[in-house]
């Protein structure tokens, strides 16, 4: 059986037009599917009308208590609900989920190293079984960047972590294709010039990306979950616009191993 897990964000989410048509386009895919939804810039937003200063680190969030409460109210609450019901609306029966629910996702608080990242959660399992109950009975589950511990202590965690750790819990049960989609073309060597798409990206490519540092800071950790995926059974993982679900003329990045 064919399952597709589709992360989206970046501007897009704070795009109401982009999102519904994106929504519209999701509700049309058949077969077993899965959304997973970021939100950051949301709840940068947020956290700044509050009085307070968002926080990033190569990429990732740091997550002190309040920060941890406005995330949360902004990824599983005001965000999940409204994606969750404008999928109802377009007749695509969706659930909203946080990992803590149903136990699907959990995770433990981020050990620190040589970065303190607060109350960010690493995933340490996901729970397919009750994934798969969901999808084979005709409900598309709709996950947010909130785990837990199974302590009581919910974590936020990256999106595009989220739908790696999806991608590969569910692989034993399921032919996989993972989608990253955001407002790029895909991954691009100059990040202000959608003109310079890289289409295919190995290894060998990827370490010279790296090397030369043409990837852009937000884009590494993405990449690296979708290495990590392919290296664990996903069958396939791509990255572009929105658009990549429904027209097949649309130019994308392509992962390979």
């Amino acid at each position: 059986m064919k399952l597709k897990i589709i992360k989206i964000g970046g501007n897009v989410i704070n795009n109401k037009e982009a999102l519904s048509s994106f929504l519209s386009d999701f509700s049309k895919i058949k077969g077993h599917k899965i959304l997973v939804h970021g939100g950051g810039k949301r709840a940068s937003e947020m956290i700044r009308d509050l009085g307070m200063k968002p926080k990033m680190i190569n990429g990732r969030r740091v997550t002190d208590e309040a920060t941890l409460e406005i995330v949360t109210m902004v990824y599983a609450g005001l965000l999940n609900k409204n994606i969750t019901a404008e999928l109802q609306k377009n007749n695509c029966n969706a659930i909203g989920l946080s990992g803590a629910d149903a136990n699907t996702i959990l995770a433990h608080k981020r050990i620190v190293k040589d970065i303190d990242y607060g109350f960010a959660g690493d995933v340490d399992q996901v729970n397919p079984e009750a994934i798969k109950i969901l999808i084979e009975n005709g409900i598309t589950p709709v996950f947010c960047a909130i785990t837990h511990d199974k302590k009581g202590q919910l974590l936020n965690t990256n999106a595009d972590t989220i739908a790696a750790e999806l991608a590969k819990g569910m692989s034993a049960d399921f032919d996989v294709e993972m989608i990253y989609c955001f407002e790029k073309p895909g991954v691009l060597a100059d990040v202000d010039d959608d003109a310079t798409l890289i289409e295919n990206i190995d290894f060998v490519m990827l370490s010279f990306l790296k090397k030369e540092n043409i990837i852009s800071e937000g884009m590494l950790p993405k990449i690296d979950n979708c290495f990590n995926a392919l290296q664990h059974g996903v069958k396939k993982v791509i990255i572009g616009k929105p658009e990549l679900i429904s027209d097949k003329n649309i130019k994308y990045t392509t992962l390979i191993l």
